[in-house]
């Protein structure tokens, strides 16, 4: 006869789930210098798995077809950094214009500043001087830290293609680690789980792709209706910050709107470019992305906002962007373990009863509590009439709760 399984307290599972959470951050802040360039290159293999299929279906071997979408992959991210690095390098051409512009800029401000707070020119360049003392004076720093992360970069350039590869061509091979792993789970749910992952990570970063495609377009369209110089330039540019959410459009209309204040005349210029980069945020929030990615990253903005935050504790730059797919497949996970299910309902988008005006209400009796209610407030109002009491404030009609 077998022994019935111990039980043990609440606190004591909720404390081990949490001393097991603490250290698997704690191990995933140690081992970034791997998992990082590893959680990229998974985002790409999985970017890069229908291309793969696609060229396997031509009659290429498996390890070519593997080589050639990555290979793909190197090309079109080599072309986006050229695109970049060589407008960059004609826009500095005119830097000595753009300085000079600065610089009556410049001259402007201190004067405002004379006339309404009684700061002289002189006392305006000490503090600027102060300030730019300060930096020099942590260049140091600033240096190493440079030199780290470009060592970083040039590490994470060779693995993560390198671990796209691999991870491509063994795919299947992985795919039978999980069926081993879980072998106490019905494999139909491991597979399930492992495709569901699959589409949601893949829904996200396809949707990120088209919607930054989209994006750029209507960003290039209004600097050039404005008449700003290299709108191709600046539209790409704050498009691809996108893989920040919700700050990256913001970020990118920083600088169009600096360099239509150095090159025009009328400072409205800048302005506007502001003003339409926060149009085009909006209609990527609400219209485009909504329409495009759909329901299959259901994360609500909450929870998407906490773990990019959390994502730029642990990993920095990194983490901001692989916040929300690591999230979503976390979701996936969540979703599929009866005691995380709780979890994975709370990272998931409400559903339209819980916005209705009274949701309370539909929530009660969702979950049978509404009847409940209703006998306790009948009961209370059956001993208050045989008291020759009135009711009481609080005994009210269930259907003003909300």
């Amino acid at each position: 006869m077998e022994k019935p399984p111990i039980k043990r307290p609440y606190a004591m599972e909720l404390a081990a789930t949490l001393l097991s959470l603490v250290l698997i951050i704690a191990l995933l802040y140690t081992l970034q210098g791997v998992l990082l360039p590893l959680m990229f290159s998974i985002l790409i293999a999985i970017s890069l798995y229908p291309v793969a299929v696609f060229l396997e279906r031509l009659r290429f071997g498996k390890a070519f077809s593997a080589l050639l979408a990555v290979i793909l992959a190197i090309a079109i991210l080599s072309g986006l950094v050229w695109f970049i690095v060589h407008q960059v390098i004609v826009i500095g051409r005119d830097g000595a214009e753009i300085q000079s512009k600065f610089l009556s800029i410049f001259d402007t401000i201190q004067r405002w500043l004379h006339d309404q707070f009684g700061l002289e020119p002189t006392e305006v360049m000490e503090r600027v001087r102060g300030q730019a003392n300060q930096i020099l004076s942590n260049a140091a720093s600033y240096v190493t830290a440079a030199f780290g992360s470009l060592g970083n970069l040039l590490a994470g350039t060779v693995l993560v293609p390198l671990f796209s590869f691999f991870l491509l061509y063994y795919r299947v091979f992985f795919r039978e680690f999980f069926f081993r792993a879980f072998r106490t789970t019905p494999q139909e749910v491991v597979h399930n789980t492992l495709n569901k992952i699959y589409t949601v990570v893949q829904s996200y970063l396809l949707g990120l792709v088209t919607v930054m495609g989209i994006v750029a377009i209507l960003n290039t369209g209004g600097l050039l209706i404005m008449g700003i110089q290299y709108a191709w330039f600046f539209g790409t540019l704050a498009s691809l910050l996108m893989l920040l959410p919700y700050i990256g459009i913001a970020i990118g209309s920083i600088l169009p709107a600096l360099f239509a204040l150095a090159t025009k005349d009328n400072a409205w210029y800048a302005v506007g470019v502001i003003a339409w980069f926060q149009v085009v945020q909006f209609l990527e929030g609400n219209v485009i992305t909504p329409n495009i990615v759909g329901s299959k990253v259901s994360i609500n903005p909450l929870m998407a906002i906490i773990s990019i935050l959390l994502g730029g504790m642990l990993f920095g730059l990194a983490g901001l962007i692989l916040a929300l797919p690591l999230t979503a497949t976390i979701k996936v996970l969540f979703d599929a373990i009866p005691s995380m299910n709780a979890f994975g309902f709370l990272i998931g988008e409400p559903e339209k009863y819980h916005l209705k005006r009274y949701s309370t209400k539909i929530l009660l009796k969702r979950w049978n509590l509404r009847e409940l209610i209703e006998a306790r407030e009948r009961k209370k109002h059956t001993s208050n009439n045989k008291k020759g009491e009135p009711p009481s404030a609080g005994q009210q009609d269930d259907s003003k709760i909300d």
